[in-house]
């Protein structure tokens, strides 16, 4: 397929901006870089004529494969304030890794058009609970353990793969509504989307794509990856500065409101319309 190099050109700029904006994202807000990647990528693909059945697929996998590097990233600057939660991480690392290996078969058997209904449902819930969410609300003191736990940590796992997001816009409101400080809870999430991401962008990396962009590792797209990458190196540190530095109430209101908005756009394209 020949394409055209000025098209090409606005979309390496496009990647390069929004990959330092969700580097930013990821260590700021904790909401996990990939609610911002994905539809991004799913635009920016359909643009350059790989619309499919398995477009979804490529965008969430090339989404995971950046989260592994930007996760590690965010919780080194994290863990270097000594915000993170290690008793937290530990405890539920078993039932992410589950969840989120669980959700890559899962996902290698939906077409794309369920996906991004899954995902703008699931994004519309984030960007609802950031825009109108209060600070003070609470579930329990601490974080829960049991059968609340063996339930709720793989779910965490497959619900972010199947969204192509790493731990913090699950992981963050889960665990500041179980009496976790804010900061900690950011902080701790980075180590959510490391352990999401690893175990999916390996079953990806093995999943046949029949329509797909060139250099594509199974579901993985290999320039998009890199381009978006050399920006998050960059940016996620900044964001877990930012995130100690400042109280970003009223941005995560906007980001919440432009989360909506891309939550309902996705849906109407779910749906057809």
């Amino acid at each position: 397929m020949t394409m055209d190099p000025a098209l090409l050109v606005q979309l390496l700029v496009l990647l390069l901006l929004i990959g330092a904006f969700a580097g930013v994202l990821a260590g700021l807000l904790g909401v996990g870089g990939g609610i911002v990647l994905v539809p991004a990528f799913y635009y920016g693909f359909t643009l350059l004529g790989f619309a499919s059945d398995e477009l979804m697929q490529i965008c969430i996998a090339t989404s995971l494969a950046t989260i592994v590097v930007t996760s590690a990233r965010s919780l080194n600057a994290h863990n270097k304030r000594g915000a993170v939660d290690w008793a937290i991480l530990k405890s539920w690392a078993a039932g992410i890794l589950i969840g989120a290996a669980l959700a890559v078969f899962v996902a290698a058997q939906l077409r794309s058009s369920t996906l991004q209904g899954i995902f703008g449902a699931l994004a519309l819930i984030v960007g609802l609970y950031m825009a109108f969410g209060r600070e003070k609300w609470q579930l329990a003191p601490e974080m829960p353990g049991g059968i609340v736990r063996a339930v709720a940590s793989p779910l965490i796992g497959f619900l972010s793969v199947l969204m192509g997001i790493g731990g913090g816009s699950f992981g963050v409101p889960f665990m500041t509504l179980h009496g976790v400080a804010i900061h900690r809870a950011v902080a701790t999430a980075a180590g959510f989307g490391l352990m999401i991401a690893v175990p999916s962008v390996i079953g990806f990396a093995f999943l046949p794509i029949a329509v797909h962009p060139p250099l594509t590792l199974g579901a993985i797209n290999i320039p998009t990856f890199l381009v978006v990458v050399s920006m998050t190196l960059l940016t996620a540190p900044l964001g877990a500065r930012l995130a100690h530095a400042t109280r970003p109430v009223l941005l995560k209101r906007i980001f919440g409101v432009f989360l909506i908005l891309v939550a309902l756009n996705m849906l109407r394209r779910a749906f057809g319309f």
